[in-house]
């Protein structure tokens, strides 16, 4: 099968995953601050890494400072956005304006491959984006009503844009340093280096999260395990199996079915309704990624 091909199918399923990470925060944001629902999480995902890692990784020798420059600028302007300020704005915020907000991720992502890795859009990649666009026009009509981007979530809002920024910075150094590294010493280095940042911040700011461990709720325990094994652990693996084969820009594309995923399972954890307009829309932003996908596999047979 082709490898191309392969890499979508990981995609769609990493999407699926990241789909699920409002609505944990929503899960969980009773009972622990934005902090430790990422600090937590990514602690027990990075053991979880430990037996995939490559021999070798644990090294400390092998590590030159140009690899804790990359990797500490991996966390501080990539991951921690990412992962902390993101949380941190869907707490102040709703899950619904943060999926609308993570609409403008491949838009950034593109711009920061066009600058970083000078990756240029083609044909098919414009079609993708504006079959896409359509699609998650779609997806957000029919919820759109119900959205609150008042004063009263402004500073959420704004933080969760900052969060899509550094996502975006995130995956296209990635990329960059992917001839370099494995895919799970990438991601066990960045997150190491992160929870090293993390750490004092959440015993500081946040020691209360660490006293009602004893008192979590069934919700808390179900939000914080699909953070720690989907979110943290297998969506990144599948993601860097797939950043391997496709651009960035490519990537990006992808991220447009977060927005789509993430209606499903809102109405199934937070009781909100999927429209007919989310379905189509969805069905849309399939077509663009298939688009894409068939469309440049057809170009590379060719060449």
């Amino acid at each position: 099968m082709n490898k191309s091909f392969v890499a979508w199918i990981l995609l769609f399923f990493a999407n699926l995953m990241w789909a699920m990470q409002f609505t944990c925060i929503k899960l969980v944001q009773d009972q622990v601050g934005p902090i430790f629902t990422v600090w937590a999480p990514m602690l027990l995902a990075t053991f979880l890494l430990i037996p995939f890692l490559n021999k070798g990784a644990l090294d400390i020798k092998k590590i030159n400072t140009q690899d804790v420059i990359t990797f500490v600028s991996l966390a501080l302007l990539g991951a921690f956005p990412a992962q902390v300020i993101i949380t941190w704005g869907t707490q102040l915020s709703l899950a619904s304006n943060a999926s609308i907000i993570t609409l403008s991720l491949p838009v950034i992502t593109a711009f920061f491959a066009f600058i970083i890795l000078k990756e240029k859009m083609n044909l098919a990649r414009w079609i993708s984006f504006i079959i896409a666009i359509a699609g998650v026009v779609l997806c957000a009509s029919g919820d759109i009503s119900k959205l609150d981007f008042s004063s009263n979530y402004t500073l959420g809002n704004i933080l969760i844009f900052i969060a899509i920024l550094g996502n975006a910075y995130y995956n296209t150094i990635c990329k960059k340093i992917s001839p370099y590294f494995s895919e799970i010493d990438m991601l066990f280095y960045s997150y190491v280096t992160l929870i090293l940042v993390l750490t004092p911040f959440v015993i500081y700011f946040e020691p209360q999260s660490f006293s009602n461990i004893a008192v979590f709720s069934t919700q808390t325990w179900f939000g914080l395990a699909l953070l720690t094994v989907f979110h943290n652990f297998l969506s990144m693996i599948l993601f860097f199996k797939a950043l391997k084969h496709l651009d960035v820009t490519q990537v990006g594309l992808s991220n447009y079915l977060i927005t789509f995923l993430g209606l499903p399972i809102a109405a199934i954890f937070l009781g909100e309704k999927l429209s007919f307009l989310a379905i189509i829309g969805g069905v849309l932003v399939l077509i663009g990624t298939l688009i894409t996908t068939l469309w440049e596999h057809k170009i590379n047979k060719q060449s």
